[in-house]
């Protein structure tokens, strides 16, 4: 039945949204948390991990992707350190609500802002207020587990979408940020902490007003939901760090991630090897104009190590492709090569350089989904194929942690 204090009816259930304890770098130590943020940890490589990790000896790197034999019991000695009186991080006093806004300039150049609102979602099975739009892979479900189990905390936030009108205009706060940060990519990073009683009830009741698309973190939701089991009763392993956006094209830019090839023949003729699934032309070697081209043609790009070519899909596998997206189309042709090896790998820039350095046999270079596709295959109750989806910019890690052992 609807519950009338709600403005839209969903049959497929809402969920719940409710400020938590944060835990962050102490405003004493840094208000500028440029040194101690990190991105996602499927996003970062190992140049990358070692440069964060030499920026600052509190550089959270070292919790969102520990390494060695004993990473995750390091990770969690490591936190419980630093959460010490006099350590660099420290619980606030009350349950809170994060507005976070990213600021960015999208690929033509275009300044962009993205604001939501870091909260405790609720978590449930799948279908029900949270709608996943993407399947996931087993490897990184594993790791994600073994590291919740040992640290007992949220190290990084899933991104969702909220089909309810308003949780933009909430994540309108006055005054000057509590902490603020910027990346190596030179994206802006800003936290308001929101205690206003009356705010925090405006904010939950909008977000559980509807049902959240996950956006990012499919994993980190799956091995939520696997802890919740494992834990079993009540406590706040019931419910998930998630950052919530108003899903509006204003608020989102989406990616595509390319994929890798390795097992290809050298030389390889994209003909013979793609020509039943796509109608392969020449083009320029890949640059920033690569997008272009293959909008203006419907194609997908293979960047191989001999010439590069766009590759538009022949009705043969629109007809047998599961959704309306390139990376369904490109799993039709890839089934017919059990031989090849598969790797993701988003930037048509690190495309072309792994081919050009052969740790790769090619690259194929995919256009993005859309908002309104995204919307419908989650409402759908369907899933695109893994790595389908990159929401730019990438969330920091380290604005904010939410701890599942009711520690202050």
């Amino acid at each position: 039945m609807c519950s009338t204090s709600r403005p839209v009816c969903y049959e497929i259930g809402v969920p719940s949204f409710e400020p938590f304890v944060g835990l962050r770098y102490a405003a004493e130590a840094t208000a500028d948390l440029s040194g101690v943020i990190c991105p996602p940890y499927d996003v970062i490589s190992e140049p990358e991990r070692l440069a964060l990790e030499a920026e600052h000896e509190a550089n959270c790197v070292r919790l969102e992707l520990p390494q060695g034999p004993n990473k995750y019991a390091d990770a969690a000695a490591l936190l419980a350190r630093w959460r010490q009186p006099g350590g660099p991080l420290a619980p606030d006093d009350s349950p809170s609500f994060y507005v976070y806004r990213m600021g960015f300039k999208d690929d033509s150049g275009r300044p962009r802002q993205t604001a939501g609102v870091f909260g405790a979602l609720g978590l449930e099975p799948p279908g029900t207020g949270i709608l996943p739009h993407e399947r996931t892979t087993p490897k990184d479900k594993q790791d994600r587990l073994d590291l919740i189990r040992a640290t007992r905390t949220n190290v990084s936030p899933i991104w969702g979408l909220s089909v309810a009108s308003g949780l933009s205009a909430l994540c309108e706060q006055p005054g000057q940020p509590d902490a603020r940060a910027t990346d190596a990519l030179g994206v802006h990073h800003r936290l308001w902490r929101v205690t206003q009683p009356g705010v925090l009830d405006a904010i939950a009741s909008t977000v559980s007003s509807a049902p959240v698309v996950i956006a990012d973190g499919h994993h980190r939701f799956e091995v939520a939901l696997a802890y919740k089991g494992e834990c079993g009763g009540n406590g706040p392993h019931d419910a998930v760090m998630a950052f919530v956006v108003e899903l509006t094209d204003e608020q989102l830019a989406v990616a595509p991630i390319h994929r890798l090839l390795t097992g290809l023949p050298e030389n390889f003729d994209p003909e013979s090897v793609f020509g039943e699934w796509f109608t392969i032309s020449p083009t320029a070697a890949p640059d920033d104009t690569i997008a272009d081209r293959m909008r203006s043609a419907g194609s997908l790009a293979l960047v191989a190590p001999h010439g590069t070519w766009l590759m538009a899909p022949t009705p043969a596998v629109l007809d047998k492709a599961e959704m309306d997206l390139d990376s369904s189309r490109l799993d039709v042709a890839l089934a017919s090569l059990p031989s090849v090896d598969v790797r993701f790998q988003h930037g048509w820039d690190r495309i072309a350089d792994a081919v050009a350095s052969g740790s790769a046999s090619a690259g194929v270079l995919l256009r993005p989904a859309t908002v309104a596709q995204i919307a419908a295959v989650a409402h759908g109750g369907e899933r695109m194929p893994p790595k389908t989806t990159f929401f730019t910019p990438k969330l920091a890690t380290g604005m904010v942690f939410r701890a599942l052992d009711d520690q202050r």
